[in-house]
C-alpha cells in the first residue's frame, strides 16, 4: 500500500536520486524534479501529495517556491531541508505555514515520518473537499450520488425508461435504495403529477393487507364502518411501488396477477370492477429469478412483474462511492440538527474505508447521522447503570438473546425519541416484525416521545 505522493526537490542530482529511492523504499511516490520551476508544473490545487524541497537551489529557491505553492492552495504541505545557515529562515517559514523543515544532514527516518504525518494531513485535507463538493451537490438535489459504473448505468437507464409503460422489477439488498429508485421512475417519467403510492408487504398482517390493496366498501368486514379506497386504485394515473414483493402471501399473489393483468380492481365487499391506469415497481431483496430463492413466490407473478428487472448494487461493490455518499448524508444530517458539519477525522475516514457496510446505503445514512451529533465510529451513546440490561452468564442462550434484543430495540427507540419509522429503519426490520417484538417485550414507543426516558 503506498504511503502516499511526494514531490521531491533538489538541484543535487545524487542526493536526489538517493532520497527517491528511500522514499519509494519507505512506500511513497516520488516524483523527482531537479528545480523550483519544474516543481510548478507538477504541483498544483489538486496535487494529493506533499512537497518537499531544498531551500538553496539556483534560480527560483525553496522558499519562494513554497510562496507560490502557499498562494495556489495554503493546505499543501511543504518540508523544507536546510543547511546550517538556513535555520533562521526555516523558523521564520514556519511560523508563515511551512509544514516542517529538517536541518541537514538528516536521517531518512527523520524525513519518512514527517512524510507520513504531512500525507495524513494531505489526505483528510482532500477529503473534506470531496465530503462539502457532495454536499453542494446534494443541495441541488443530485439523485443516485455515486460513479461507480453500475450506479451511472442505472441512472441513464432510469431516464430511458422513465417514460414508458411498463411494470419494473428492483432487485438489492436492504439498505441499497430501492424506493428511491421507484421514486425516480415516478419523477422522471409522465406520471409525476400524480400520486406516488408505496405499501410495504412485509410490513402488514395478512388480515390487513388485502384491504389496503384492493380497498373495502362499508360492512365488507367486522370493523370496516366505512368505504376504503386501496392503494391500487388511489394510484391510478400514477405509481403503484410495493416493497418487499416477496412476502406477499400466496393468496393475494393470485388476485395481485390478475389486477396487473386486466388493469382492474374489485374492492372487498364489492361487485363492481373498477378499470386503473398505473404503473407498477415492485422491490425484491432476493433474486426470484432464482427458484431456490422464490420459495412459494410465484412464477407467473415474477414473469409479469420482470418485463423490466433493475438491479441495485451493494455498497460494497461501488466502494469509491462511499465519501461522496458519506458527504451527501453528513451535510443533510447536520442541516437537520442544526450543527456545522465536522471535519473529516482520521478515524472517521478508517471507518469508511474499512468497514463492510452490511446495512448499505441505509447504513451509512445513520452513520453520518451520528458523526454529526458527535459520536465517534466506535463510541456508544451514554448508558444509565440503573437501566443497562444484565445478563446472567447461567441463562440459557434465547434469554440472553433476547434481553440484548430488547435493550438495542429500547435504545434506538431512545435515540429517535420514539420515533417508530425511524427506528425501523435503523434497525433494517419490517414494521410488523418490529411491532411483535414491542408486544413480545412489553415496550411502548411512546414512553419515549416528548423527551421520556423510561427505566
Amino acid at each position: 500500500m503506498t504511503e502516499g505522493l511526494v514531490a521531491l526537490v533538489d538541484d543535487d542530482a545524487d542526493l536526489l536520486r538517493a532520497t527517491t529511492q528511500l522514499l519509494e523504499l519507505a512506500g511513497f511516490t516520488a516524483i523527482a524534479l531537479n528545480a523550483a520551476e519544474a516543481a510548478l508544473g507538477v504541483v498544483d490545487r489538486d496535487f494529493e501529495g506533499v512537497v518537499v524541497s531544498d531551500i538553496r537551489m539556483p534560480g527560483m529557491n525553496g522558499l519562494q517556491l513554497f510562496d507560490r505553492i502557499k498562494a495556489m492552495d495554503p493546505d499543501i504541505p511543504v518540508i523544507l531541508v536546510t543547511g546550517h545557515g538556513d535555520i533562521d529562515l526555516a523558523v521564520a517559514a514556519l511560523k508563515d505555514g511551512v509544514y516542517d523543515f529538517i536541518p541537514k544532514p538528516y536521517s531518512g527516518d527523520r524525513l519518512v515520518e514527517a512524510l507520513k504525518r504531512a500525507s495524513e494531513k494531505r489526505r483528510l485535507v482532500m477529503e473534506n473537499r470531496r465530503l462539502r463538493e457532495a454536499a453542494a451537490q446534494a443541495a441541488d438535489g443530485l439523485p443516485l450520488i455515486g460513479e461507480a459504473p453500475a450506479i451511472r448505468r442505472l441512472r441513464e437507464t432510469l431516464r430511458q425508461i422513465a417514460d414508458m409503460d411498463v411494470d419494473v422489477l428492483v432487485e438489492g439488498e436492504t439498505g441499497t435504495g430501492k424506493e428511491v429508485v421507484a421514486d425516480l421512475l415516478h419523477k422522471w417519467g409522465r406520471r409525476r403529477a400524480k400520486a406516488f403510492v408505496a405499501l410495504n408487504c412485509g410490513a402488514l398482517p395478512e388480515t390487513v393487507i388485502e384491504s389496503e390493496l384492493f380497498g373495502h366498501e362499508a360492512g365488507a368486514f367486522t370493523g370496516a364502518q366505512k368505504r376504503r379506497v386501496g392503494r391500487i386504485e388511489h394510484s391510478g394515473g400514477g405509481t403503484l411501488f410495493l416493497d418487499e414483493i416477496e412476502s406477499m402471501p400466496l393468496a393475494l399473489q393470485v388476485k395481485l396477477l390478475r389486477a396487473l393483468e386486466t388493469r382492474s380492481v374489485t374492492p372487498l365487499g364489492s361487485n363492481e370492477t373498477r378499470r386503473i391506469d398505473l404503473r407498477v415497481v415492485a422491490a425484491t431483496k432476493i433474486d426470484l429469478g432464482q427458484q431456490a430463492q422464490r420459495g412459494e413466490f410465484r412464477e407467473d407473478l415474477y414473469f409479469r412483474l420482470n418485463v423490466v428487472t433493475l438491479r441495485i448494487p451493494p455498497l460494497r461493490e461501488r466502494r469509491g462511492d462511499i465519501p461522496m455518499l458519506f458527504g451527501h448524508f453528513l451535510g443533510k444530517a447536520s442541516e437537520r440538527f442544526g450543527r456545522p458539519a465536522p471535519a473529516m477525522s482520521t478515524a472517521v475516514s478508517n471507518h469508511l474505508q474499512s468497514h463492510a457496510w452490511p446495512g448499505n446505503v441505509r447504513e451509512l445514512a445513520h452513520f453520518a447521522d451520528r458523526v454529526a451529533l458527535g459520536f465517534g465510529p466506535d463510541e456508544q451513546a451514554p448508558v444509565n447503570p440503573a437501566r443497562e440490561s444484565h445478563v446472567d452468564a447461567e441463562a440459557a442462550l434465547p434469554e440472553k438473546v433476547g434481553r440484548y434484543e430488547a435493550q438495542l430495540i429500547r435504545d434506538t427507540l431512545r435515540h429517535h425519541a420514539g420515533d417508530v419509522r425511524s427506528a425501523v429503519d435503523a434497525l433494517g426490520v419490517p414494521r410488523k416484525t418490529f411491532y411483535d417484538k414491542l408486544k413480545r417485550y412489553g415496550i411502548s414507543p411512546a414512553d419515549f416521545r416528548n423527551g421520556g426516558d423510561p427505566a
